[in-house]
């Protein structure tokens, strides 16, 4: 979204002087949740305005109801945290104490934030520098020529690619699977048209705005489709023309476009790459060679906070985690891969367990989680976590606990996310499956979390059934999950019975016992 929120940011801009830089998260205002913080600096060359430069990080706390930030249950934005819109943080390169310390009056773990801060800040000083170096060398008309020419070369090539795609209309859709208030799930309707070099998308179908955060600003929404027709055509570089062939219809009245104050904590996360899902659901239909199975598709966005006893401090763990691809024409889907929304990956669990009272029990691939098709999907991943002092309270904005990640051709949907927390004898799982907030944890208490894996691309009765063999024999899948889901039958010493596999297959339909979702 970072086209929107600096758009927003140059339009409410005023008195600019060499150093200043905004500070905006106001999701209305071209942003996405309030934990993605954006940092807009006006850039001067020779004292006129040339440019402006611009970066976001995602915060691990902004304030609001629960540590993190992603409030499961909040039913308006001022639960989410602080929320704030254009304001100058440096004024002529002097940092303002006082916006500062309101920034930092509101939220948690305050003195780890100035060092996100200060980073931010000198990622800029660095693009500064090397922008004014770059104009420097081949003069200001030049670089602005440069710069139209990449927008026109990138919207060319993205011309092509469109063109090679069969004229006609296609109809995809995905699902939330709840807002966190309403157990009940949301629909994102997608219609998308094509006619010569350009396409047009419709979701005016979709869901009406819902209760609990799971509602996406416009800029979130736009980008999300943005994100998905750059994952297939991912050759086409990214800047302001890239997108020019691409005609958004805004999705007015549904809950893909957010107003004030709805709550929005999941739309980057978990909302966007199900509208990617929808347009994958949709294409693979007219370019099924260029498309794949849906991918997990969440962030798996789980945050523990609480006080650190020992080292007398408060803490917020902020844990990301990877799950199966789809299965494609050319493959299967990778494993734990990263959120497709970008490429941040966990953080490593031995830097967790140093720096927060927790010991992580277990991290091991989500067995019989990818899809069954031709090209299976990747498997999601298990990670159990326990408290070993003081006392926290755990929050998750997740998704894809109610239906996998939707197969493609044939292929089976991929397996369910589960969240099971253990705590002194009694067991709790989430009435939302995969949205709750605040749980009480207690010393010794678990919270044991599996990602869902990558759909399968292509009837799984058609999987050579050797590469099946091969995933038992790795303890991916057990021999009764590949007889009932590709019709491969593994005798009693493991080995595979080919006369066996050859008669079942033929015996039943190809579409018969095979589950639309696995665990």
């Amino acid at each position: 979204t970072m086209q929107f929120g600096t758009q927003c940011v140059i339009e409410r801009a005023k008195d600019l002087q060499d150093g200043d830089l905004y500070i905006v998260n106001d999701p209305y205002l071209g942003g996405t949740h309030l934990m993605d913080v954006r940092f807009v600096k006006p850039f001067f060359y020779q004292g006129e305005l040339f440019a402006w430069l611009a970066n976001t990080g995602h915060w691990p706390d902004t304030g609001g109801a629960v540590p993190g930030g992603f409030s499961a249950n909040a039913t308006e934005v001022e639960q989410e945290g602080l929320r704030l819109p254009p304001v100058k943080l440096y004024k002529a390169g002097v940092l303002d104490e006082e916006i500062l310390s309101i920034v930092l009056s509101n939220i948690r773990i305050a003195d780890q934030r100035i060092g996100d801060i200060k980073a931010q800040a000198a990622a800029l000083s660095v693009g500064e520098k090397r922008f004014t170096e770059l104009i420097d060398r081949y003069g200001k008309d030049t670089v602005l020529k440069g710069i139209g020419e990449l927008k026109q070369r990138a919207a060319q090539q993205m011309r092509a690619r469109i063109k090679n795609i069969p004229d006609g209309t296609y109809l995809g859709e995905a699902f939330v699977d709840s807002d966190g208030v309403v157990d009940e799930p949301l629909r994102i309707s997608m219609k998308i048209s094509k006619k010569d070099t350009e396409l047009h998308f419709d979701m005016s179908g979709s869901s009406p705005p819902c209760q609990g955060p799971m509602n996406s600003v416009i800029a979130t929404t736009r980008s999300s489709i943005y994100l998905a027709i750059k994952h297939i055509f991912p050759e086409v570089p990214i800047n302001a023309g890239t997108f020019d062939p691409l005609h958004i219809k805004d999705p007015e009245g549904t809950f893909l476009y957010a107003r004030y104050p709805r709550p929005v904590s999941g739309c980057a996360a978990e909302v966007s790459q199900r509208i990617a899902e929808a347009v994958f659901s949709a294409l693979v239909q007219a370019i099924p060679d260029q498309l794949f199975a849906a991918p997990a598709g969440t962030s798996g966005n789980f945050c523990l906070g609480g006080f650190d006893p020992k080292r007398e401090r408060s803490y917020v763990m902020y844990v990301i985690s990877g799950g199966g691809y789809g299965g494609n024409p050319k493959g299967d889907g990778l494993s734990n891969g990263c959120s497709t929304i970008g490429i941040s990956k966990t953080t490593p669990i031995e830097v967790m367990e140093q720096y927060y009272p927790v010991l992580f029990e277990e991290y091991s691939l989500h067995e019989g989680s990818g899809g069954a098709g031709k090209q299976r999907g990747g498997f999601g991943v298990n990670y159990k976590v326990r408290l070993r002092r003081g006392n926290a309270k755990a929050s998750m904005v997740m998704d894809h606990g109610r239906s996998g990640p939707l197969g493609a051709l044939g292929g089976e949907n991929g397996g369910v996310n589960r969240v099971r927390i253990e705590s002194h004898g009694d067991t709790y799982i989430p009435p939302h499956l995969s949205k709750d907030q605040n749980i009480m944890i207690r010393e010794g208490d678990t919270i044991r979390v599996s990602t869902p894996g990558g759909g399968g691309f292509g009837t799984a009765f058609e999987r050579d059934p050797e590469l099946v063999a091969r995933d038992v024999n790795l303890g991916y899948y057990t021999a009764e999950e590949v007889r009932k889901r590709f019709g491969v039958v593994i005798d009693a010493a493991g080995q595979l019975d080919k006369d066996a596999t050859k008669n079942y297959r033929g015996k039943f339909s190809k579409f018969q016992d095979c589950p639309n979702t696995v665990g």
